[in-house]
């Protein structure tokens, strides 16, 4: 896409707009009914804006030793921000995109297409369906980031989900999430409780500012039946632009408290956010 022309487009599940970046010639913000997607820089796609995406970029970076190939589902496509950053940071790697709205893959994949050489398969489909169709073993990490409108859909967040991600991914694999939560954090330790019942090493990446309760924001969790390197992963986290702490073990555990993990027939979306949380202009 080489003309900065904003791109308005009604998707199969609302209204898509591609706006420029002008402090970035090639740079793209994708919106869904208003609220922030994805951005994406064509001529830099190691470029990662938005601050939860960094963080799930730096778990990409230490899952694996610099440069190793790695076979990679993201659930949620956007405007394929991170399978964009692995191909940069890891090429020949495997990458299968899974959406549920074919409409936005297609306004994606015509005004921000991919290099040839990435190896991004992208699929129209259910994220909990697809999973339960894929091979077991067949991937090293899992990156969930898939939102209904502004909230992570209800059938994404119980136990049978997340055992379902757990035999998909080899046993060394990485399962990542992107939730939004606020105090006291209801939604956000539930789905910590969740996740212990498949995996046995859990780890949290959030603002401070979020985790002290000031305000409504995205955590990253990670988890897996190995810890990731958590040094390198704090020393990433805490270098960004705007820091993040990494809690794991005891601190976490105290965090995650007395939840319950989540059953199917008791699943809710994540809460609503509240106005203004993500929205711009």
């Amino acid at each position: 896409m080489n003309e900065s022309i904003p791109v308005t487009l009604v998707v199969d599940h609302g209204t898509a707009k591609l706006m420029p970046d002008v402090d970035r010639e090639r740079a793209w913000l994708l919106t869904v009914d208003g609220a922030p997607q994805s951005y994406v820089d064509l001529d830099d796609p190691t470029h990662l804006e938005f601050e939860y995406t960094r963080r799930l970029g730096h778990v990409l970076d230490v899952v694996a030793e610099p440069g190793r190939v790695l076979d990679v589902v993201h659930l949620g496509g956007g405007a394929l921000t991170l399978p964009r950053y692995v191909a940069a940071t890891r090429p020949g790697s495997r990458q299968d995109v899974v959406e549920a709205d074919k409409g936005l893959l297609e306004m994606v994949a015509g005004h921000l297409p991919l290099p040839e050489s990435a190896r991004v398969a992208p699929h129209a489909a259910d994220a909990r369906d697809w999973l339960e169709k894929a091979a077991a073993d067949s991937a090293d990490v899992i990156v969930a980031d898939v939102f209904g409108g502004s909230r992570v859909p209800a059938h994404l967040t119980s136990v049978p989900y997340v055992r379902e991600a757990a035999r998909v991914l080899r046993n060394g694999g990485v399962y990542l999430a992107n939730l939004p939560d606020a105090a006291p954090f209801a939604f956000l330790r539930s789905q910590l409780a969740t996740l212990a019942t498949a995996f046995e090493e859990l780890v949290l990446i959030a603002e401070p500012g979020v985790l002290r309760g000031r305000r409504f924001g995205n955590a990253v969790l990670v988890a897996g039946h190995h810890a990731v390197d958590l040094t390198a992963l704090a020393r990433l986290t805490a270098a960004d632009a705007f820091p993040a702490r990494v809690e794991h073990g005891a601190s976490l555990r105290r965090f995650i408290g007395g939840a319950r993990a989540v059953r199917d027939e008791d699943a809710v979306p994540s809460p609503e956010p509240p106005d203004g949380a993500f929205g711009i202009g």
